[in-house]
């Protein structure tokens, strides 16, 4: 994520029901901006790795953020 703003994802989401199943979405995303494609057998699987990528880029922010104002990992006593 370096090059992307770490506060701005984007992504196609596809939903589908598998004919066998009816009750069984599936999905997938498509990066906008690498085009790099991911399925999901399940919505949870989906979720999952959206909150790992909310994660990723929130830590991202405030990793810039810190580095930004000069902070450090020092603790001062």
């Amino acid at each position: 994520m370096n090059e992307e703003k770490s506060d701005y994802l984007s992504y196609l989401l596809r939903l589908w029901r598998e004919s066998e199943e009816k009750t069984a979405w599936r999905a997938s995303i498509e990066s906008s901006r690498t085009g790099e494609r991911k399925g999901f057998a399940s919505l949870d699987d989906l979720f999952d790795f959206l909150r790992r990528q909310i994660g990723a880029a929130s830590d991202a922010m405030e990793t810039e953020t810190r580095a930004e104002r000069g902070d450090d990992d020092m603790v001062t006593k």
